[in-house]
């Protein structure tokens, strides 16, 4: 197994398990959270380090894999949920609960993942050209932030709009800002990740030219 597609496996990993694992909501400093905030800006640092190493290509092909696994996921998912439980599990109507939820918004992931993650590629790319390669960390935080917004808004829209009256575009804009802004620091602190995931990749690469 290659480093690339050890990375490959993080991500579509960190993909599955922020949607299964991200309905629950903990609090961060006075502010409600779902806990896929810890593992979503990891899935933009890998595809900005295989951008930087491999190319744009490369990196697209990591968001179609991607999006392709959460497609068969939500699939299976609407199909467990209404099937007839067996008379010896008790437990179908708390699986249901926990999982039929997530259908709506495991479809919003897909959606806000697709657009925000490309257009993550497109800006990483956007910014490599500006600066000339140069300024690393400058392309990963400034193509992250705005795709992290994107992500954010789409998700929570889609996800949450008119499930009550209480949620309009005012009351969900209220909760994504502070949802954003941890994403955002989280975005920030990886930036030493960043290069060392380039050196790890960059240094593999070279060692596979040279053999």
């Amino acid at each position: 197994m290659n480093r690339q597609q050890l990375l490959l496996g993080l991500f579509v990993g960190l993909l599955v398990g922020m949607n299964l694992l991200g309905g629950k909501i903990t609090t961060l400093f006075g502010v409600s959270v779902s806990v896929s905030i810890f593992m979503m800006p990891l899935s933009f640092l890998i595809t900005d380090i295989v951008a930087e190493v491999y190319g744009r290509d490369a990196a697209k092909a990591f968001v179609h894999i991607g999006l392709i696994t959460l497609l068969i996921i939500l699939a299976f998912t609407i199909v467990f949920t209404h099937l007839p439980p067996h008379p010896r599990y008790p437990y179908n109507e708390a699986y249901v609960t926990v999982f039929g939820s997530s259908i709506r918004i495991l479809f919003a992931s897909c959606i806000a993942f697709f657009i925000s993650q490309l257009h993550d590629i497109w800006a990483f790319e956007f910014w490599r050209n500006k600066t000339q390669g140069r300024w690393l960390w400058l392309r990963n935080n400034l193509s992250t932030g705005v795709s992290q917004a994107i992500d954010t808004l789409l998700f929570m829209l889609i996800a949450f709009y008119q499930t009550t009256p209480k949620f309009d575009v005012a009351f969900i804009l209220q909760l994504a800002i502070p949802f954003y802004l941890f994403k955002l620091g989280f975005a920030l602190l990886d930036t030493p990740f960043v290069y060392l995931g380039v050196y790890y990749l960059t240094k593999n690469k070279l060692h596979q030219s040279s053999s």
